[in-house]
């Protein structure tokens, strides 16, 4: 089994920096819940991949998969290396443990979505990809889309049912905009659109990622859902 994901990388950035951020952002992302200790995942007590000695080279490290309780052997690498401008992530040869087609709707969707979010975070944020949208057009443009959804709410829900019809037509509306375009209804009102911080556009995972994580910043009044996602508001 061989996946891949990538990323532009506008500067330089060497294997031992890969290797050293690896483990931090692993952790990072997940909250703590999953970690790296003597080169094994691990989610509270339960080794899931053991990796071998990572090799590192000049602009890239590669780490060979020994085993764990995803592995159905030992096999297979987990590299990341800078390649013609572009932070490129790989796992090649992997043997997992479920069976394939378990393995593609379960363990695959997990791993791109840590992987890009990973690979976004080694990027980083500068150089800017375009001008910050103003803080106030975004909460401007947030209400309008509050708006947007709470009438197609009252139009297709019953009272019994809107809440409900509320929270899957938000989740789809917001979704399908941030993937496709980047726009929402309020976005084109106020000019701006949500993008990868490299510019690229949002995965369905980063997509769900961010709408997930926006109570959380409401609570805190921080960009944390931006900052998690690897996303940014930009004008346009």
């Amino acid at each position: 089994m061989s996946i891949a994901d990538s990323v532009s990388m506008p500067s330089p950035i060497t294997g031992k920096a890969l290797r050293d951020s690896f483990p931090t952002d692993i952790e990072a992302l997940t909250f703590g819940l999953i970690r790296i200790r003597d080169y094994t995942l691990r989610l509270g007590p339960l080794d899931l991949i053991r990796f071998g000695r990572p090799d590192v080279t000049r602009s890239g490290v590669s780490w060979p998969i020994e085993g764990g309780l995803l592995a159905r052997s030992a096999g297979g690498h987990l590299r990341i290396e800078l390649q013609y401008g572009r932070l490129v992530e790989s796992l090649d040869d992997y043997r997992p443990m479920l069976p394939r087609p378990l393995y593609s709707l379960t363990q695959v969707p997990v791993h791109h979505l840590l992987t890009r979010l990973h690979l976004l975070r080694v990027r980083g944020r500068r150089p800017e990809v375009g001008p910050p949208a103003d803080r106030s057009r975004r909460i401007a443009a947030g209400a309008i889309d509050a708006v947007c959804c709470l009438s197609m709410a009252a139009l297709i829900g019953r009272r019994r049912q809107r809440l409900p019809v509320l929270l899957g037509l938000a989740a789809g509306y917001h979704i399908a905009c941030w993937t496709l375009s980047g726009v929402t209804l309020g976005g084109a009102v106020m000019k701006q659109r949500v993008v990868s911080v490299d510019g690229s556009k949002l995965t369905v995972g980063q997509a769900l990622a961010r709408l997930a994580l926006l109570p959380l910043a409401a609570v805190r009044m921080r960009d944390v859902h931006d900052e998690i996602a690897g996303t940014d508001v930009i004008s346009i």
